[in-house]
């Protein structure tokens, strides 16, 4: 039988100049939207064309937005509705953390309803090139939650070899934001480009979306199983919990759009002259 492991202590700062301080959690999120918006950028001129890399550009404003507006509201309404309400002005402190992906993610959708009726684009064409790339951003937040040593799992099983020992935290236990970032980020991140880049997937608009949407809430509810549900909150239902019924409504909406992109007229790109 293997020991347990040690939790590594990692500063969840990234770097201090004088009274500025820019943490792990925070370049997470601007990497992964910079790399996106670079992802994004090739994978709108793949045929059929969705987009110009000028718009693209354009709605990495709005993406951002969508994200931070959109994940703090929504942290704040599903998880301490009541708190929050009594302390709004705690809603704009998001320095001290609280963030929902499932917040975040209808904020990106009300962003990419917005933008695509503004410059009259494909809603799933387009939504079906960024949701690709959204995979990259959740295994990076996922490893940043490993670096501030939050969001920990379970009280994990003696014979588990890697079960970790955390700070303050009683009992080793299943390191699960990075179950989290493996199959949140880096296998749904993989499944999604591969299925990107293939002409006869692109054709069907709506088909990613679902693809990621689908594949999300699968990959959340499997790590819930090994995740610490929240001390404010703990389980809802038996042992489901809160992440878990938000993915309900996820997979659903997954679904239909993987069958009804079968259904509509294959996609029709933009004609746009090359840059």
């Amino acid at each position: 039988m293997f020991g347990p492991l040690y939790y590594p202590h990692f500063d969840p700062v990234m770097l201090q100049i004088g009274p500025l301080s820019i943490r792990w959690y925070a370049m997470a999120y601007i990497t992964a939207l910079v790399c996106g918006w670079l992802l994004v950028r090739r994978l709108v001129r793949k045929d059929p064309i969705v987009a110009t890399k000028e718009q693209v550009d354009d709605f990495l404003t709005w993406a951002t937005l969508g994200v931070v507006f959109g994940g703090r509201i929504g942290y704040c309404l599903f998880y301490q509705p009541g708190w929050y309400l009594s302390h709004p002005l705690q809603i704009v402190q998001v320095w001290h953390g609280g963030m929902s992906f499932h917040g975040g993610a209808l904020g990106v959708i009300i962003a990419l309803i917005l933008f695509t009726r503004k410059y009259k684009l494909s809603f799933l064409g387009f939504s079906d090139r960024v949701t690709t790339v959204v995979p990259l951003g959740l295994g990076l937040g996922r490893l940043a939650n490993f670096v501030n040593g939050e969001l920990v799992g379970r009280v994990a099983p003696d014979w588990l070899p890697w079960r970790m020992i955390y700070p303050d935290v009683v009992g080793a236990r299943h390191p699960s934001e990075l179950y989290e970032a493996f199959l949140e980020g880096f296998v749904l991140f993989t499944i999604m480009m591969i299925l990107a880049h293939r002409k006869s997937i692109r054709e069907h608009a709506g088909f990613l979306s679902g693809v990621f949407l689908l594949g999300y809430a699968i990959a959340r509810s499997f790590c819930e199983l090994f995740r610490q549900p929240d001390s404010f909150l703990g389980f809802i239902v038996g042992d489901i919990t809160m992440g878990q019924i938000l993915c309900i409504p996820m997979a659903i909406a997954g679904s239909y759009f993987i069958w009804q992109s079968f259904r509509l007229p294959k996609l029709k790109g933009l004609t746009v002259e090359n840059d």
